[in-house]
């Protein structure tokens, strides 16, 4: 078995470069039974996923992990958990938002795939 917070810090510091490049880069990270939860509004399917995330409001963004936790996602399946924290820089925002951010990993041809995405803003 992989070592799975390895397996973790690879999977984000791709996804969130992914991400800050060109979002729309990320449909392989996704199947048509993923579900994304995005501030309470739900998605399922790689296409709908990526939509919302390309059709979010800002130019740029940049993520900066602060913490990465992983934990297998159930027994003998080889599925992982992710839980993520940090903050997002958007656009001019010289303020970083907080946010935290966690993935259920599925393992398939030597990668993972993403079936939960769940995300959210931390206000104080």
């Amino acid at each position: 078995m992989a070592d799975i917070n390895s397996v973790a810090k690879a999977f984000t510091d791709f996804y969130y470069q992914t991400f800050d490049a060109t979002r729309q880069q990320l449909t392989p990270l996704y199947r048509e039974q993923s579900m994304l939860t995005f501030e309470g509004q739900q998605f399922v399917g790689a296409s709908n996923i990526v939509e919302k995330l390309v059709s979010l409001p800002f130019q740029k963004v940049q993520h900066r992990v602060s913490t990465t936790d992983a934990q297998p996602g159930a027994p003998g399946s080889g599925a992982i958990i992710v839980a993520v924290t940090g903050a997002l820089l958007i656009d001019e925002e010289q303020n970083p938002q907080m946010f935290s951010q966690t993935f259920h990993l599925i393992p398939e041809n030597n990668s993972y795939w993403v079936y939960n995405d769940i995300f959210r803003l931390c206000y104080a």
